[in-house]
């Protein structure tokens, strides 16, 4: 028992002595380590640290970026618009003109409309058909209502010559609006205004098929923007590669047709190849199909955004009723900082040009103003206006392609 009681004495004291002698060691190992700032951030004991709190670099994903655009047709001043918008002193406010698809405009990204006339300064007299200048104050109304994107080049560019262009252009450059198709000059011509929203650039480009006979002054083919196969192609060529989304507007067609003829049909395939995303056609001054070309759209006439055209003794309209088409545009870059543009939710609003006087005349009226179909609800506006929805309905989606219209009330 003795022997037993001293070995087990003498096991503990070696245990004992083993323990201090790893405990020593660990304290000598541990100042080797932590006596110095540069020792511990190499320690073990730190990395582990690190490693606990350090995070795993996250693997790169796709990021989505998205815009919308709102695009309608031809403003047509007529000389009873512009007078009825008079204040006196050479004042004109069109603001009630724009006043009910005001809060439609703003909600989109890009807004577009044809510029059908000439504008500027009261440097020239202001007149309507058929030789047409517009007081700039309706472009002020546009611009408030959240238009930002203008096409310029149309039949009537031409009305007031030379001077009518430049006063134009000179009110525009006053802008930060995108326009295209009238310049002062060559350098001008060739300087594609770019535009960037939510990381998305585009352009828009502008052109005209008829000048209704009159012809650009010689050695000046800057001043308006001919529809030439050509020079379209040097333009898209120039510019293609710096932007995401590419517009073109086409003044185009054969008034009063609700189908596109053989050229704007040609035309159109020729730019969807050039690379172009969109389309916008004006000049028949009513409604046109919009439809797809590969992984273009085109939408080729959007009617009258406003005008005194009338609509016939019919009862169809088909002069005072436009659309406002809208679509949505979505950018995916890549990990590897390459992207593709999807073009998707294409549709729209019906609009009516509503004015007081005798409707079957294109005289004595006044108090133009654009109401949307979404507001109607009763013949107030627009008599009759459930079939004529409905039928309009049909012309713009004739070619096939669906669209979201937006419903009456």
């Amino acid at each position: 028992m003795a022997r037993r009681k001293i070995k087990k004495k003498i096991i503990r004291k070696i245990i004992c002595l083993l323990l201090i002698g790893v405990i020593a060691l660990a304290g000598y190992e541990g100042y080797k380590y932590f006596g110095n700032k540069e020792s511990i951030k190499d320690s073990p004991i730190n990395k582990v640290f690190n490693n606990k709190n350090s995070k795993e670099p996250k693997e790169k994903v796709p990021e989505e970026y998205k815009i919308s655009l709102l695009a309608t047709g031809d403003g047509l001043i007529h000389s009873v618009i512009y007078r009825s918008y008079d204040k006196g002193n050479g004042v004109y406010d069109f603001t009630d003109a724009v006043k009910y698809v005001k809060d439609i405009v703003k909600k989109y990204d890009i807004a577009y409309y044809n510029q059908e006339t000439p504008t500027g300064d009261a440097s020239i007299a202001y007149s309507g058909y058929p030789m047409f200048y517009t007081p700039s104050a309706y472009v002020d109304a546009m611009k408030d209502a959240g238009f930002n994107t203008v096409s310029l080049a149309s039949n009537h560019s031409l009305d007031k010559g030379e001077k009518g262009i430049l006063n134009t252009v000179k009110y525009f450059k006053g802008t930060n609006l995108l326009y295209s198709g009238m310049s002062d000059s060559e350098d001008n011509r060739n300087n594609f205004i770019i535009k960037e929203k939510n990381n998305i650039t585009y352009t828009m480009l502008s052109y005209t098929t008829i000048t209704n006979g009159l012809h650009v002054p010689s050695g000046k083919s800057y001043l308006l923007n001919l529809y030439d196969k050509e020079q379209v192609k040097k333009d898209i060529e120039a510019v293609r590669d710096k932007v995401d989304i590419l517009i073109v507007a086409m003044h185009w067609g054969v008034e009063y047709q609700n189908t596109p003829n053989k050229e704007q049909t040609e035309i159109a395939n020729y730019l969807s190849s050039l690379g172009v995303d969109i389309i916008i056609g004006n000049h028949p001054h009513i409604l046109q199909p919009i439809t797809k070309i590969n992984n273009t759209i085109v939408m080729y006439s959007l009617g009258n955004f406003i005008s005194n055209q009338y609509g016939g003794s019919n009862g169809d309209w088909n002069k005072l009723i436009g659309f406002m088409a809208t679509l949505d545009i979505t950018k995916t870059v890549n990990p590897d900082n390459s992207s593709k543009i999807e073009i998707s939710n294409l549709g729209g609003e019906l609009i009516f040009t509503k004015y007081t006087g005798n409707p079957t005349t294109t005289a004595v009226h006044y108090d133009h103003t654009v109401i949307p179909f979404s507001m109607m609800n009763d013949d107030r506006y627009l008599k009759d206006y459930r079939r004529l929805y409905e039928k309009y309905s049909k012309v713009l989606t004739s070619m096939g392609t669906e669209l979201n219209i937006a419903p009456l009330p």
